[in-house]
């Protein structure tokens, strides 16, 4: 089984960049997205059901803003949208797919970099996610939540972690509730169990030269319950093409939908 989760910073954009046919030439069972930055009736049929595909999406009210997606190569045998919060929901933030005893999430958590609101916005969703994540490790199912989380948790996880530590993204209280949910909740971040070098980012400025000289931060991940995080056998990161500000995240697994 294998597993992509990429912030496409827009699927119209993304799709002129060659993601949707890039996407069907992969051997990939899921993709989870975020940021679709559009409204269902701004889905063409290519970006609904790409080849192979059946799409899911929950997108924002608010137009060209936010959104997640997940396409699937098998349909699920049940879909969630949202987490039955009216904020978080609005923005469309949250999309499950459930097949058996596993369970794939789409999730985006907001950005905190453009001001004070948006922070707060942050820490909203982190206090009100937080007991979500406990309920959904102890469903007894198997968990993957994929998608851009917007934090850096360790120093490891951005190339200017000095410059960075009073900005969003990488503040104290952000990077001790993601080790919360790892060390409490008991997830597992699964890309740091096959790959604990540096350098390894997924999100790189636009400003500057960062994308040419790696100045980047690992803020997408797959994050699981411990039961198929020990199925993960190969992560990467794929950076040949880009279609996006972040880079399409790559994890396989000894298993089968």
């Amino acid at each position: 089984m294998q597993i992509i989760t990429l912030n496409l910073n827009g699927i119209r954009a993304a799709a002129k960049k060659g993601f949707l046919s890039w996407l069907v030439e992969q051997s990939a069972d899921i993709v989870c997205v975020q940021e679709l930055k559009a409204q269902m009736p701004d889905l063409v049929e290519d970006m609904l059901e790409p080849n192979g595909y059946h799409g899911y999406f929950h997108c924002a009210e608010q137009k060209g803003y936010s959104g997640v997606g997940i396409y699937s190569r098998i349909q699920p045998d049940r879909v969630i949208e949202g987490v039955g919060i009216a904020e978080i929901d609005a923005e469309g933030r949250f999309l499950q797919v459930t097949y058996g005893q596993l369970s794939i999430i789409s999730l985006y958590l907001p950005s905190g970099s453009s001001g004070e609101h948006r922070q707060a916005a942050k820490f909203f969703f982190m206090e009100k996610f937080f007991p979500i994540l406990k309920t959904l490790k102890d469903s007894g199912q198997e968990i993957i939540l994929c998608g851009d989380w917007n934090i850096a948790h360790q120093e490891i996880d951005l190339k200017n972690w000095r410059a960075n530590q009073k900005n969003s993204g990488f503040l104290p209280e952000e990077r001790m509730w993601l080790s919360k949910v790892l060390d409490e909740v008991g997830f597992i971040d699964v890309f740091r169990l096959l790959n604990n070098e540096p350098d390894q980012y997924t999100w790189w400025s636009n400003r500057g030269q960062a994308w040419a000289n790696n100045v980047g931060w690992r803020i997408d991940y797959q994050i699981a319950t411990p039961g198929i995080a020990s199925k993960a056998r190969k992560v990467s990161i794929y950076k040949t093409e880009r279609f996006s500000d972040h880079a399409p995240l790559i994890i396989d697994y000894n298993h089968t939908i």
